[in-house]
């Protein structure tokens, strides 16, 4: 009776976090996330990853912001948490650092597929890999016209 419960409990547990929302900073590194940047070939799809990496990146720069503060907190009342005042200050510190590494590179990867979008919208022309059986096949096109040409 117990094992069934343990088990149930155990079961439900792993559930609950595997179902839990993932922090931005882990969403940035999804595989789902990856498989857009690597699948990114036209100026919209540049021009999405662009705002989410900026939304990304302004959420980050608020939980930084909130960490500071919090970590300010813990500096002026170490007094309040004794032992733990330490512990906390060093943990606050770590997660400023993280939220903050996250902000540069979100930024990054935001201003990279600016310029990428840029250049497609500029160069009026793009090209799609196109992945056959084998080899993959370049083709050509331009943007503001529906043709798609072999060559310029």
């Amino acid at each position: 009776m117990k094992t069934t419960r343990f088990a149930a409990l155990v079961s439900i547990l792993g559930l609950l976090v595997s179902c839990a929302p993932m922090s931005p900073h882990e969403a940035v590194n999804s595989p789902a996330l990856r498989k857009a940047v690597q699948s990114a070939r036209t100026r919209s799809d540049h021009t999405a990853l662009w705002k989410h990496f900026e939304k990304l990146a302004l959420e980050m720069r608020v939980k930084a912001e909130e960490q500071r503060q919090l970590l300010k907190h813990y500096e002026e009342k170490s007094y309040l948490y004794g032992r733990q005042a330490q512990d906390r200050q060093s943990y606050t510190w770590a997660l400023l650092n993280r939220y903050e590494l996250a902000v540069e590179q979100g930024l990054a990867k935001a201003e990279a597929h600016r310029q990428k979008a840029a250049n497609l919208a500029q160069d009026d022309q793009g090209v799609f890999v196109r992945q056959t059986t084998g080899t993959p096949a370049i083709v050509k096109y331009r943007l503001r016209s529906n043709s798609i040409t072999g060559n310029n």
